[in-house]
């Protein structure tokens, strides 16, 4: 079922110009808003504990403005299976490049990271184009082989690298004379909260993944958390900021405080463009939350001295 809708229906719509796509989203909208309200429980919960002070015809606002952004994002995720070079450079502009600049000049490997926020798919796919260290992302399988082998296809097409998690080290050791840019969306729920970083985060205690921090620490890679904000429908400006030049003089937990408050920044700032229908918050509070930092701590401190 899924090929058939593949090519009968999603590949074919690709060839359409954008402008067009946003027509068939536009009415989609209208559907969310009225009949199909998508994880509409879902996205108050989240936006009601992350903005309790907010009035209720704010929060409302929200949501409506996060459907009208998503249907966006669909238009331009199906425009992504087909669209050319040049198209992604035309809709993605990076304001301060100088940043990834001097750090390949230096020969600094990076890992770059942000979030579900605004468009990442086409970050993802355009990455390679963007930056001259070479582009890789890691994450795990769609649970549909037929989509994991289409999505992680076209995400390849303009060079970025696709790597599953638990092989990544590997990847990695293969492109030892190839300056990298490791890409990390780090606002997903973690699969274990005793294994997570706990903090302060939208107004809540958050598990945060703390993959991120941990790769910076063992391969010593500089960390650049980029924004991506949006100019008008269809263009985004990506802008960089520094994290840390030499994560291992870095202590536990502040490159992962560090961006995951940048990102919080954003969404304050503009909450409608982050992924709200996401089960951000499905991870219990561990009981004794405070000896659980203590240990992890000591685990971090023994495995990286200072």
């Amino acid at each position: 079922m899924a090929k058939v809708a593949y090519y009968i229906f999603v590949l074919p719509l690709s060839y359409l110009p954008l402008p067009i796509l946003y027509l068939f989203t536009d009415f989609f909208y209208l559907l969310l808003i009225t009949i199909l309200p998508y994880r509409k429980k879902v996205i108050q919960g989240n936006i009601e504990r992350s903005f309790p002070n907010a009035s209720k015809s704010e929060k409302r606002k929200i949501r409506l403005k996060f459907y009208r952004h998503f249907t966006d994002i669909l238009a331009e995720g199906i425009k992504l299976l087909t669209i050319s070079e040049k198209g992604i450079r035309q809709h993605i502009k990076v304001k301060n490049p100088e940043v990834m600049n001097q750090l390949y000049s230096n020969n600094r490997n990076v890992i770059l990271v942000s979030g579900h926020y605004n468009n990442w798919e086409w970050i993802v796919n355009g990455l390679d184009l963007l930056f001259k260290h070479k582009a890789i992302g890691i994450g795990m399988p769609l649970s549909s082989k037929f989509w994991n082998k289409k999505i992680n296809e076209r995400r390849s097409r303009f060079g970025m690298k696709v790597v599953h998690a638990k092989n990544y080290k590997a990847e990695l050791a293969n492109r030892r004379d190839e300056l990298k840019s490791i890409l990390v969306l780090s606002d997903q729920s973690p699969g274990d909260s005793l294994k997570s970083y706990w903090m302060d985060f939208l107004n809540q205690n958050t598990a945060v993944l703390f993959g991120a921090e941990l790769m910076a620490h063992t391969l010593d890679y500089s960390v650049v958390f980029y924004a991506l904000r949006k100019i008008k429908r269809g263009k985004y400006e990506m802008t960089l900021e520094l994290i840390s030049n030499n994560p291992r003089s870095n202590s536990w937990g502040e490159i992962t405080e560090r961006h995951t408050k940048l990102l919080e920044k954003e969404i304050i700032r503009e909450p409608q463009y982050w992924l709200w229908s996401h089960k951000r918050w499905k991870r219990d509070i561990p009981e004794n939350l405070e000896l659980l930092k203590i240990q992890q701590r000591e685990r971090f401190e023994s495995k990286f001295p200072s």
